[in-house]
C-alpha cells in the first residue's frame, strides 16, 4: 500500500468515527455504475470527470443543437429567420456527419490495427 493510499484510508476512518459520513445522499444504497467497457480503459477517468462536471462529447452536443434548430424552424414564421435558421440547421448536420464518418475511419483502422499487431504477435 503507498503512503498515498494510508493517508486517505486513514482520512476515511476518521471521518466515519466523527459521523461526517452519516448524512450523504443514498446512504446504504447501491452504487449505480455505467457501463463504460465501450471507452478505451486509459480514458475511462477522463470521461468520467467530464461526464460528472456536464460536459457533453462533441457528437451529443451537436446532435442536441440539432433538435433544437428543427423545433426552432418548426415555429418559424417568417421567410428570412427561417432561411438563417436552416442554414445554421445545415451547417450543424454537415459537421456532425463529418464527425461520425470520422470516428468510423478511425474505429475501422483501430480494427486493421489490432488484426495486424495480433497477426505478428504484439498483443
Amino acid at each position: 500500500m503507498s503512503i498515498l493510499e494510508v493517508i486517505a484510508e486513514n482520512k476515511i476512518r476518521e471521518a466515519m468515527q466523527k459521523g461526517e459520513l452519516d448524512n450523504l445522499p443514498c446512504k446504504g444504497k447501491p452504487l449505480k455504475l455505467d457501463n463504460d467497457s465501450h471507452i478505451p480503459e486509459e480514458l475511462r477517468a477522463a470521461y468520467t470527470l467530464l461526464k460528472n462536471a456536464g460536459v457533453l462529447p462533441e457528437e451529443l452536443q451537436l446532435r442536441k443543437e440539432i433538435v433544437s434548430l428543427q423545433k426552432l424552424i418548426g415555429y418559424c414564421h417568417q421567410e428570412d429567420e427561417r432561411n438563417l435558421l436552416t442554414k445554421k440547421l445545415t451547417q450543424k448536420i454537415l459537421r456532425f456527419d463529418l464527425l461520425m464518418d470520422n470516428r468510423k475511419v478511425n474505429s475501422a483502422l483501430g480494427h486493421y490495427k489490432r488484426k495486424i499487431y495480433k497477426k505478428f504477435g504484439c498483443y
